[in-house]
């Protein structure tokens, strides 16, 4: 294959990077093979009783999008507060609409401003990345963590309903929303909270609320019309009908921390680490669930790697894997914590990893870019610790990096249509 000359295809994406607590934002376009990077002014109005706007996205006129918390008023700046809060989102893709996490306080799990003591919220936004961006509702849950997918009909299943499924990490429960917006009396509603616990892997036989399901990685399956629940708390995956809200079967699952589906819907893939084999070298661990028939079909280890955060090219026939650091610091020695992995997903069932790429610092996001057939085109990798972006093909081949500023702990990227 050809190198591709990335200086040669036009592109747009807003760079976020801070500490933590604040951080800045960068417009990268290049058009017609020039390339621009402009920072977005800081606005620091803010007062220390004052609670942080939230941090929903760039519009068309590279203008920040930002929700006033307590008003839930959306405001468009042409400056970025420091000191915004850059919150976890899942996208659902088929309706354009943003949920956003909030997991509550450290200590209690509760988020207190929406949901005073009985737990936190998602917070749902339609358009999050223009100027037509529009507040919908913020909906309390359980306690987070959580993660987020949604059910959807499909030709195989084609009386599943849209409902959206909020996983709680420390009540260990699912709340349920409907989530169809031609049903105006359910839509946004929490429908039914699923509780996980398994009494025989619990101290008391009692199935309470919180228990130690530990909940952490959610997908739906189009080709199976269920939703997969993985515990890591049990070491199981739950097996849950949407349309009835049942857990039909419980799989055990031991040694994965997160779950995610194949764009063809057909396998689940668990990630994980093991730390307890070899004193000297974390493995991680990748296996293959098929929905067909509930059975794991491929499962590899990867010595020295610790999984952060997957991705998947537009097409789906890649998965990229990026890395961090876990483990004891004899273990930490020896981890490749710059490194991603990219894996052929027209191999599946079987795990196929294509190329291992050493980026000089860990990924935070990726994104992409695609040509006009939908394919990929550029693969961009945000790399905080150098204050660089990776620019590569579909494989993982280094086409160039632009230099955006300061070296900070965080960041992340996201394109620009």
């Amino acid at each position: 294959m050809s190198k591709i000359d990335s200086r040669q295809i036009d592109f747009k994406f807003a760079y976020y990077s801070g500490d933590r607590k604040t951080g800045n934002i960068n417009i990268v376009e290049r058009k017609n093979g020039d390339t621009k990077i402009h920072e977005i002014s800081q606005a620091n109005d803010k007062s220390e009783n004052e609670l942080p706007d939230i941090l929903l996205g760039v519009s068309e006129t590279n203008q920040v999008v930002l929700l006033e918390p307590i008003g839930k008023e959306i405001k468009l700046s042409s400056e970025f507060p420091a000191n915004a809060f850059a919150a976890h989102k899942y996208t659902d893709e088929k309706q354009n609409v943003d949920w956003y996490m909030n997991d509550g306080d450290k200590q209690t799990g509760n988020d207190t401003l929406n949901c005073g003591d009985s737990g936190s919220s998602v917070t749902v936004i339609k358009n999050a990345d223009s100027s037509k961006a529009e507040f919908l509702k913020t909906i309390c849950v359980g306690r987070g963590h959580h993660q987020a997918n949604y059910s959807f009909p499909s030709d195989a299943c084609p009386d599943t309903p849209n409902q959206t499924y909020i996983s709680n990490l420390k009540d260990g429960t699912i709340s349920v929303i409907a989530n169809d917006p031609s049903n105006t009396q359910s839509y946004l509603n929490v429908i039914k909270t699923i509780d996980l616990c398994e009494p025989d892997k619990e101290d008391s036989i009692e199935t309470t609320i919180p228990n130690n399901a530990f909940p952490h990685g959610l997908v739906f399956s189009p080709v199976s019309g269920k939703v997969y629940n993985l515990n890591n708390g049990y070491g199981t995956v739950t097996i849950i009908n949407p349309k009835t809200h049942d857990i039909e079967s419980r799989i055990e699952f031991k040694g994965h921390s997160n779950l995610f589906l194949s764009i063809n819907g057909q396998y689940v893939i668990g990630r994980g680490a093991d730390r307890k084999s070899n004193n000297e070298h974390v493995l991680a661990k990748l296996s293959v669930l098929d929905v067909t028939d509930n059975t794991v079909v491929d499962s590899i280890d990867i010595p020295d790697i610790y999984i952060s955060k997957y991705f998947f090219n537009p097409e789906g026939t890649r998965l990229y894997l990026t890395t961090s650091s876990s483990g004891s610091d004899k273990q930490q020695e020896n981890l490749k914590t710059d490194a991603l992995l990219i894996f052929d997903m027209t191999s599946l069932p079987r795990l196929n990893m294509i190329n291992e790429v050493r980026l000089g610092a860990s990924a935070g996001t990726l994104d992409f870019v695609t040509d006009n057939l939908g394919k990929t085109s550029l693969v961009f990798a945000s790399l905080a610790a150098s204050g660089k972006v990776a620019v590569m093909d579909i494989d993982g081949h280094l086409l160039e990096d632009i230099n955006i500023g300061e070296k900070v702990a965080h960041s992340r990227l996201w394109c620009l249509s």
